[in-house]
Formats: structure tokens, sequence, C-alpha cells
């Protein structure tokens, strides 16, 4: 569906000087790969690259080098009215909405098929409905921008961007100019139109929550460079890359233990038999008894502080921090046994 091979994208930007010039990497020499149907997330942090790098999947910025293949087709050697027919096959959303305020919700969301529409018994208006009805807006269709919530504007573009029946949807920040709540609505919305158009959907973030809750698939980039990529649970399950861990400490409560152990704390204070240990598990063992299994075999004693578990592509993901109390040995023992059922096993202080 997507390919995208060695792509670079550099800017030209100008010194402190009028006549000193210095060259900005965007993006790196950049490859992936996007399957039919597929949601596929880009995560990096402000600067990272990743909007430049969706841009160039519709040519809204040109890559120096590189090749774009959409649909078969390598998008960089189209005429100039050859691109301008595949981008109607790529619609776009964007992260302020870019509504026309002068226009109705109807007006926006026909706009782009003003000249353009051809469906043979559906007229513009019956199309503009249809995609209202879609988006969950049927009665917002004589509404303003300026009468709309965030979420309603950005319904509205996500309509405007499937007027043309597109294959793919480009999401570039879609959701972060909205709070938490509307944010998940738009999510699930994007989600249901995944599932009933089959079209495809590339989102730009950098909230590592976005990532887990809909995409099925992600890279991460850094200073223009794509650094991981895979399965979301291959990637939440083993992260390799420090920004990585990073982002995915966003969204896990197991992260605030860090805050604990700089603290005093009843968690904190250890008694000469006790270590307080770290435990990260996927998939099949998440649903063994391996608490109760080891603290009877190794005679230990192993008390829950406080725990998280998601569920990631249909399969459970998360981790427990907790005190394992018990003689020396034992306590090693039980925490090799658990590392031999696959779960990640650290010490994070000892008594």
């Amino acid at each position: 569906m997507i390919e995208l091979r060695n792509i670079t994208k550099t800017f030209r930007g100008r010194g402190s000087f009028e006549s000193q010039f210095h060259d900005i990497h965007a993006v790196r020499n950049v490859s992936l790969s996007v399957g039919e149907g597929d949601i596929f997330g880009v995560i990096g942090f402000s600067g990272a690259g990743k909007s430049t790098l969706v841009r160039c999947i519709n040519l809204l910025e040109r890559p120096d080098s590189g090749e774009v293949i959409v649909n078969g087709g390598d998008m960089m050697k189209l005429s100039r009215g050859e691109l301008h027919h595949a981008r109607k096959k790529i619609g776009m959303v964007f992260q302020h909405f870019n509504l026309f305020r002068s226009r109705t919700v109807a007006g926006n969301i026909a706009f782009p098929l003003k000249y353009d529409w051809q469906n043979e018994g559906q007229t513009v208006e019956m199309r503009v409905t249809e995609l209202l009805d879609l988006v969950g807006l049927s009665d917002k269709i004589n509404a303003y921008p300026s009468q709309l919530s965030g979420g309603q504007k950005q319904r509205v573009g996500i309509a405007r961007a499937l007027a043309s029946n597109p294959s793919i949807l480009l999401c570039d920040e879609a959701t972060s100019a909205l709070d938490p709540q509307t944010t998940q609505s738009i999510l699930a919305l994007l989600k249901e139109l995944n599932r009933k158009l089959g079209i495809t959907i590339v989102i730009i973030t950098h909230e590592m929550q976005v990532i887990k809750s809909i995409c099925s698939h992600a890279a991460i980039m850094d200073s223009g460079e794509i650094v991981e990529q895979g399965s979301v649970f291959d990637i939440f399950s083993n992260p390799k890359k420090q920004i990585t861990q990073d982002f995915i400490a966003t969204t896990s409560h197991l992260n605030k233990i860090n805050d604990l152990l700089a603290e005093d704390t009843p968690i904190t204070r250890l008694g000469p038999n006790q270590v307080l240990a770290r435990f990260s598990y996927s998939g099949p063992n998440t649903v063994e008894a391996l608490i109760s299994t080891a603290s009877v075999r190794f005679n230990v004693k192993l008390n829950i502080i406080f725990g998280d578990l998601d569920i990631i592509q249909e399969k459970p993901i998360g981790g427990l921090i907790i005190i394992i109390e018990g003689e020396k040995e034992a306590a090693a023992n039980a925490m090799e046994w658990f590392r031999g059922k696959g779960v990640k096993a650290e010490v994070l202080k000892h008594g």
C-alpha cells in the first residue's frame, strides 16, 4: 500500500548572519512499509521529522531522494496531472482542523467535491449527508465552525478528508489539540472507519497512548531517523531503544516507582530479608498463577505493591512492583525462576 524507500528531506535554513546558511535534515534515509488496511503510527518528539515524513507520502513535501510507492506507483515519477489524481486517494486530517470559517459544515465537506465529484446516482449533497452520518454529525449540517466543539470540528475535518473516497488517510497530530476524553472518541471513530471502510490510516503523534489505543504497527523517530519499528505489541513488550522505553513509560503506572524510590516511604523502607522488584510480562505468562506458585515453591512472601495490565492487539501485557521477603538465596532462586518463565525480572532495591 505505502512503501517509503530511503527517503531524505533537507531544508535550507538561514544562519545568524545574512550570508550564513545551514541545512536542516528533517528526514534522514527513512524506509518503512504500511500494509493495506493497517493503522500505522509514527511517534517522536517535536522536531523529530515525523510531520515532514508523512507529508512526503502525498508529496506535500517532495523528498530530496528516495522512492515513495503508493498503491504500486512511484509518486515521485508522476506528472502534475497524475499527481493531482493520485492525491484524491490520499485524505489528510490536520491538527488545527483547517476549516473555512465562512462556510457551514456542509460547505466545508463539499469543498473538495466542487469540481471533481462524479458518482452516478449520487449528488454532492447526498455525499455530504452520507459523510456526516458516518462521523456522527448529521444534526450539524448547517452549523458554522465557530458553533462547534474541538471534537466536532475534527469530525468535520475527517469527513472532508473522506469526501473523495480515499484509500489512505493521513492524520497529522489529529488529536493533540483535544482533551483526553475527546481524543479517545476521535480515535474510536478512526478505528471504526478503518473497520467499516478498510481504509489505511497513518497517524503522526507525540503521545504513546495514541499508538497504544489504535495502531497495529508503529515507528519511533528521533532526529529525522527511524530508530525502532514493528508491531505495537512487540514494541511495548520488548522496547530496544531508550527513547522507546521513555515513550512507553508515559503510558504505564509502573513508572511511578522511580519517584517512590527517591523518597523515604513505607515501600522503600525494606527489612533485611526484603527485595523490591519489578516484573514485566506479556503473552501467555500473564494468565499463569506464577505469584502463588513461586511463593509456595521457594517459601517466600510476595507482596504486590501495585501493577499495570493492558490489552494490546488483543494480547495482555503489563507488570508488577513486588516486595519479596525471604532468605536471600530463596529470593534469588525465585527471581531466576520467574525469568525462566519469560518474565523480565529486575531488582530495584535490596533491604
